[in-house]
């Protein structure tokens, strides 16, 4: 690639009478939407919720082309925005007094973990994937499972997690890599074996045995050590 093919990428069809106008342009949008963040309430976005997401892409281009688009009028971006933000005070004063309506936009709550195994019931089995959940309760200090009484999904994505005290933490399915690994044969001697899948505690499990809560046929040593 030549320099005057760069040159021509680059500075092609600029005027630089409008470069001043984009800059202009481009602080409007900003002090816009802050000021539109602002009226919504939001003190953040660590945690937002899906309707919120939404939200967020579909001002996005409303911000985006009239800052650099002379043939879009920043009275256009500011009645687009005013629109967008008077439709998300009306739903969420309708989430709040309609709980149909609060579960439509954000869904409900998760129970993932339910007295020191993976909450899996005959309605979730067949979309129950417990891996995507791994890393969220290991970031949370938990080594296994017997060490959760209940752990939750909100809607905003968070987890929250209610741990057992040292003395009622139980054996659980591990969730590190060097204990989490399948076994066909118990040893003597080696104590109880957690099904891989939903985390059910047996004692003596024979090969090929099913798990009687979830049906799977893969088990690893089941751990009690207490939380650190």
């Amino acid at each position: 690639m030549d320099g005057n093919t760069l040159y021509t990428m680059i500075f092609d069809g600029v005027e630089p009478s409008f470069l001043l106008e984009i800059i202009l342009r481009s602080l409007f949008m900003f002090v816009l939407i802050l000021v539109m963040l602002r009226i919504s309430g939001r003190r953040g976005v660590r945690q937002l919720t899906l309707f919120e997401v939404a939200i967020i892409l579909g001002l996005g281009s409303a911000a985006g082309d009239p800052m650099f688009q002379d043939d879009f009028p920043l009275a256009h971006a500011v009645m687009v925005f005013i629109t967008v933000i008077l439709f998300y005070k009306l739903i969420t004063w309708l989430a709040a007094r309609f709980d149909f309506v609060n579960h439509l936009l954000e869904g409900e709550i998760f129970v993932i973990v339910r007295d020191g195994e993976f909450a899996v019931t005959s309605e979730n089995k067949t979309t129950f994937t417990k891996m995507e959940f791994f890393s969220e309760l290991r970031n949370a200090s938990i080594e296994h499972l017997g060490q959760v009484r209940m752990a939750v999904l909100e809607i905003d994505g968070s987890l929250s997690v209610l741990r057992y005290a040292d003395e009622d933490v139980k054996y659980g399915l591990p969730l590190f890599p060097d204990h989490y690994k399948e076994i066909e044969v118990i040893e003597e001697g080696k104590g109880p074996v957690a099904c891989m899948f939903c985390g059910n505690i047996g004692k003596e499990i024979p090969r090929d045995s099913e798990c009687c809560k979830c049906h799977k046929k893969k088990w690893t040593y089941a751990i009690n050590s207490l939380y650190h």
